[in-house]
């Protein structure tokens, strides 16, 4: 097993197989476990406190190279594979711990925080990465190939969370951690990590949850799902449009309907009313040019029109009412949280990745750049060493479905809050 400062030694010790047969599989990483090893926090031959490391500056850093010449300046020679395969090592395990927290979720038993009186930010966005598919796998090497390699590259939304306590400005609390968590999975999968994370921070104690997002038809038809399965109530959900997304819909709208001269202060004009949530007055004045300029329900305008209106009946550009409840009125947390989790690490030219590590490295570096990094990874080496297995899929109910259909979504039975210790032995 090789430690932190680069040192490799060998050790003998007892391997624990299952006492009984499952029916599971063996699973990649086998089903037993070396418990002196597991004691020490020891997984995969890796020292805790060298994952924890590589793991950590692997998100942080732009490259893994990058990573190696880091640990050489402060005397760890490791070869390039290596730090390949603990960064990736870190990635995964991030990722079954999650799909653990999931599992406790779903039963009921995983621990919940004190909310009472407290107010939560939550906001989702998409970005872009483009994941590499393998299409033909290389057939030799050296001289002596007689096939290259070849994969296509796709690109992927990958669905990104940020859950934060505001201030009484409607602002991220000083002195708070925010919880950043994405996947590449789907729009079901994500909305439900964003109802664990809530339940975590004890969102259904709080005085208000305040829901922002852009447009996007896959956030808003789940959000119902959301506060059902929450158990929120009315008075305490706050839904929001970003402002920045529905006064960019009027000045698309407005692109068709108004001369070049006269499209900036009508664009003002309908901006102001927006912001004071006159925003029937403002749809309506958009209906009103469109009709003068002879078009009708088929012209591509009326796709913006018909946008802001059906937000507007919804409750979602109530930008008044936001800020007279000292409530975001945009999404910048999670815009910004899109900026520094995926675009600059994960986007960028000739960077294509395998669709596992990509997800390894959302939570990585979401944990990281929350701050939330050490108490976090203490909770996963104490869960890997009770399971090694590496298993972090899921599959979410379809909540759209659910909701068409009318199935009653029951909240789970809240939790005792419970210290680091009874939380990790329950993962």
């Amino acid at each position: 097993m090789r430690l932190l400062g680069g040192l490799l030694i060998y050790v003998m010790t007892i391997y624990c197989s299952p006492a009984r047969r499952t029916g599971r599989k063996r699973g990649r990483e086998g089903s037993g476990l070396y418990p002196e090893l597991g004691v020490l926090g020891i997984q995969e031959g890796k020292s805790p406190a060298l994952v924890r490391t590589v793991g950590r500056l692997t998100a942080l850093l732009p490259s893994y190279e990058a990573v190696q010449q880091e640990l050489e300046e402060g005397g760890q020679k490791l070869n390039i594979k290596e730090v390949h395969g603990i960064g990736q090592y870190a990635g995964k395990v991030a990722l079954t711990y999650r799909r653990r927290e999931l599992e406790l979720y779903r039963e009921g038993k995983l621990p919940a925080a004190d909310g009472q009186g407290k107010r939560f930010g939550a906001m989702i966005d998409g970005g872009r990465t483009k994941i590499r598919t393998m299409k033909r796998r290389q057939k030799g090497q050296g001289k002596n190939k007689t096939q290259k390699r070849r994969f296509q590259t796709d690109w992927r939304e990958p669905k990104q969370i940020i859950v934060f306590e505001m201030d009484e400005q409607g602002r991220m609390k000083k002195g708070t951690k925010p919880i950043l968590d994405g996947t590449f999975q789907g729009p079901d999968e994500i909305l439900e990590v964003l109802v664990m994370r809530l339940h975590q921070v004890g969102a259904s104690q709080a005085k208000v949850v305040a829901f922002r997002a852009d447009g996007a038809p896959w956030i808003w038809e789940r959000l119902e799902w959301v506060s059902k399965r929450l158990g929120l109530k009315k008075s305490q959900v706050s839904y929001g449009l970003d402002w920045c997304h529905a006064v960019h819909h009027v000045s698309l709208a407005l692109e068709s309907l108004a001369k070049e001269a006269d499209r900036k202060r009508v664009f003002k004009k309908l901006r102001k009313w927006l912001k004071q949530g006159a925003w029937r007055k403002a749809v309506r004045d958009l209906i009103d040019r469109m009709l003068q300029a002879g078009l009708d329900e088929n012209a591509p305008v009326w796709t913006e029109i018909s946008y802001l209106e059906r937000h507007g009946e919804a409750g979602h550009l109530d930008y008044a009412k936001f800020r007279r409840r000292q409530l975001p009125v945009g999404s910048g947390a999670i815009e910004s949280a899109i900026r520094r989790v995926i675009n600059l690490r994960m986007k960028g030219n000739s960077i294509y990745w395998n669709e596992e590590n990509a997800e390894g490295m959302l939570v990585l570096r979401g944990l990281v750049l929350s701050r939330r990094w050490k108490d976090e990874f203490d909770k996963i080496t104490e869960s890997m060493a009770r399971d090694r297995r590496l298993d972090w899929r899921w599959r979410s109910p379809d909540m759209a479905a659910q909701l068409k259909v009318g199935i009653e979504v029951a909240p789970p039975k809240p939790q005792p809050q419970s210290n680091a210790m009874g939380y990790a032995a329950a993962a």
